[in-house]
């Protein structure tokens, strides 16, 4: 199925949301934070799409890698790290919400603002996650 073509009223409205993340997050953090929600979905197609993002606006491939196990990893700093542990918290919402420690941690590293627009952004690609996932969009060939 093609949301776009679909319901092209409801899809118009995601891209506008997606537009407000890319200009409200950070380009580097975001894409790390994309392509983990995607990870954590299982959604290929947004894994493709957001590793292709990083690489093209210049960061290591390795680090992309290491996304998949970005706690025992080196690659990232107190603020990404921060990052991660938001986003699995919200992309995994269980009924306690987000851990005490994963909110502090986010706010030691981010205001007020980039924390509620991380949030936003995290809900935006959870969105695509499924759409794409549902929509069974494949990963484009080599």
């Amino acid at each position: 199925m093609n949301f776009a073509e679909v319901v092209p009223e409801g899809y118009a409205v995601m891209a506008q949301l997606e537009k407000y993340g890319r200009r409200s997050v950070e380009p580097k953090l975001l894409h790390l934070v994309k392509v983990r929600a995607s990870i954590v979905n299982g959604c290929a197609f947004c894994i493709d799409m957001h590793s292709a993002e990083a690489l093209h606006d210049g960061d290591h491939q390795r680090r992309l890698f290491a996304v998949a196990a970005w706690r025992e990893s080196t690659l990232f700093d107190a603020r990404e790290r921060a990052a991660f542990a938001l986003t699995d918290a919200l992309t995994r919402l269980g009924e306690d919400g987000v851990p005490d420690d994963v909110w502090a941690a986010v706010r030691a590293h981010l205001s007020p603002e980039e924390t509620a627009n991380l949030v936003l952004a995290i809900g935006i690609i959870n969105v695509w996650n499924r759409i794409s996932i549902a929509s069974r969009r494949a990963t484009p060939p080599l």
